[in-house]
């Protein structure tokens, strides 16, 4: 039993020590490096084609969402995995065609549902301020068409207007499922546990199957908060 104690106390008295050489030892790079840290974020989304020329007319508005986790490599840099619902998209005069007197133009608004995954690198020139790159995989989940058909005629000086409305899901088997882009965006902490994240990511896989792909990628630009637990 004496043995025993002894035994332990030994161990005991080895651990102190190493730890106690540890802290002693470690270097000044180790303690500037922050902890692991969980959080979760959301804002809005601009989203347009490629096909589009950039403007208000093109951007659809829509809306990310979801859970990051931050692992600090060095005092610099970090690398920022994030799983995200994200919605793309566009809005778009596909068609405007006069007949005579008589002119119809279509207008449909696409929404596109994704699960994305950013796994970004992150900068740090100051403390609070960051720049961030990296590539983003993405997974079509669903989508909707919704658009405006409007007719205008005109006989004997009179014009007359016509909208119609129409709404339907975008078919699944004429629609890419894996999306690849890349990102690029900065960052900005207001507090410890609160910050700003702006992005913009361009994505190099085509949309619809049939198409090519310098037709129809997608474009999308983020602003949102961020809370670090």
């Amino acid at each position: 039993m004496k043995k025993l104690f002894l035994g332990l106390a030994l161990t005991a008295g080895t651990l102190a020590f190493a730890q106690e050489s540890t802290t002693v030892n470690t270097s000044p790079l180790k303690k500037d490096v922050q902890p692991v840290r969980f959080g979760i974020k959301a804002g809005g989304n601009s989203a347009y084609f490629s096909a589009q020329k950039f403007g208000m007319n093109s951007q659809k508005l829509g809306f990310h969402a979801g859970a990051f986790v931050n692992i600090p490599i060095s005092k610099q840099f970090s690398l920022q995995p994030e799983v995200l619902y994200n919605q793309m998209g566009a809005r778009d005069v596909i068609s405007s065609e006069t007949v005579y007197d008589k002119t119809t133009t279509v207008q449909d608004k696409v929404t596109m549902n994704y699960i994305s995954v950013p796994l970004m690198v992150q900068m740090r020139p100051m403390d609070k301020f960051y720049v961030e790159a990296g590539p983003e995989f993405s997974y079509f989940i669903n989508g909707k068409m919704k658009g405006d058909v409007t007719t205008k005629n005109t006989v004997g000086g009179t014009t007359t207007t016509v909208t119609q409305s129409h709404s339907e899901d975008i078919n699944k088997d004429e629609i890419n499922k894996f999306n690849f882009g890349l990102a690029l965006g900065l960052g900005y902490d207001i507090t410890n546990n609160i910050g700003i994240n702006a992005r913009y990511t361009n994505s190099l896989t085509k949309i619809d199957k049939m198409s090519t792909a310098a037709y129809n990628n997608n474009r999308v630009f983020q602003l949102g908060l961020n809370y670090k637990f």
